[in-house]
């Protein structure tokens, strides 16, 4: 009996040790291939704040030939030696907020490569279970929102989750974020059904959902607020031209 139960012990150690191996193995050869798809998914993120991609799309090609990207500190100023797409914002928000650095990712024209069309902003906050996390898309007068793309990692299916849909992301667009010179980001209200259509800084609510709702707003203020200098300067350039 005492030899039945070592043979045991010792046939699923060395199945328990295969498998790690295996497992590691696995992990350490996809490891490239994983970081390429992230890498891809957020590129199609950014675009599709202001384009509509199809399903064959050669996403990488178009994000070369439209997205010129940098970063930038608190104030707005443009930090050198510094990769946008190698930023990682979830890193960054837990940085206060003057100690971030952030992505700028500027939507070229297809025809005219020196024109900026759309201004791409990540933003990064915390919903009702876990983080929430997006993009928000301005036109050229950096304040008009062109389109938005929010994801999350655990809202509740059907109420919170919602941000994620085309229903409650296209509310977003045609709103803008400053009003009479001043920060004025976009809130999402409590309940559903109400017509917002000419309230500039208003978006119709989730019924269900007013907590993730509310992180969703917290969200847009806290990142656009980090942003508001760079906003504030182009802003005035472009009056200015």
């Amino acid at each position: 009996m005492r030899q039945s139960n070592n043979y045991i012990i010792l046939y699923a150690a060395v199945l328990t040790v295969a498998c790690a191996l295996t497992l590691a193995f696995a992990s350490i050869s996809l490891k490239d291939k994983q970081e390429a798809n992230i890498a891809r998914e957020k590129k199609m993120n950014i675009l599709s704040t202001v384009i509509t991609l199809e399903e064959n799309a050669n996403v990488e090609a178009i994000y070369a030939k439209r997205i010129k990207a940098y970063v930038i500190d608190f104030n707005g100023n443009i930090k050198d030696g510094v990769e946008a797409e190698k930023i990682n914002i979830a890193e960054e928000y837990k940085k206060k907020a003057e100690e971030r650095s952030l992505p700028v990712f500027e939507v070229r024209s297809e025809s005219n490569p020196e024109q900026v069309e759309f201004t791409v902003l990540p933003v990064y906050g915390f919903g009702l279970w876990n983080n929430i996390w997006g993009f928000v898309a301005l036109k050229s007068d950096f304040s008009t929102v062109q389109g938005v793309k929010f994801q999350h990692a655990g809202e509740t299916p059907g109420l919170g989750a919602r941000i994620e849909s085309g229903e409650i992301q296209d509310r977003y667009k045609g709103k803008t974020i400053f009003e009479s010179g001043a920060l004025a980001p976009i809130v999402m209200k409590k309940g559903e059904g109400m017509d917002y259509s000419n309230q500039p800084h208003e978006v119709d609510g989730m019924s269900g959902a007013t907590l993730t709702a509310k992180g969703v707003n917290n969200m847009l203020q806290d990142y656009l607020k980090c942003y508001e200098k760079y906003l504030t300067k182009n802003q005035t350039t472009a009056l200015n031209q």
